[in-house]
């Protein structure tokens, strides 16, 4: 059964286009990366349309348990190009609006 990380914030309004740009290269790099990213079963990152706070993002990371995430986790934090992406992500979001959830597939 999957395990879904789902990662929620609202990019700030003057940031906008970075965030799409820094998405862009974090896909590149998981790419060039995969052994770091090997358990990393999928990533998909939605935009609010309606609804909500203007300017919201969800990234939905999937794993096929959680020993896979906290695998995947564990490699991502110790890996240099990750770190330098996630700096640059937390300056692009509004910092209160941020939540990191863990859903387990029910059915």
């Amino acid at each position: 059964m999957g395990v879904f990380v789902v990662d929620a914030h609202v990019v700030k309004p003057e940031k906008q286009e970075e965030y799409t740009s820094l998405m862009q290269r974090f896909r590149k790099y998981m790419k060039e990366k995969p052994e770091t990213f090997k358990e990393v079963k999928s990533l998909k990152v939605f935009s609010q349309m309606f609804g909500g706070i203007a300017g919201g993002y969800i990234q939905l990371w999937e794993f096929d348990n959680m020993a896979d995430l906290e695998k995947s986790f564990a490699k991502m934090f110790k890996d240099k190009g990750f770190t330098e992406i996630k700096q640059e992500f937390n300056r692009l979001i509004e910092p209160i609006t941020h939540s990191w959830n863990v859903w387990n597939f029910v059915m």
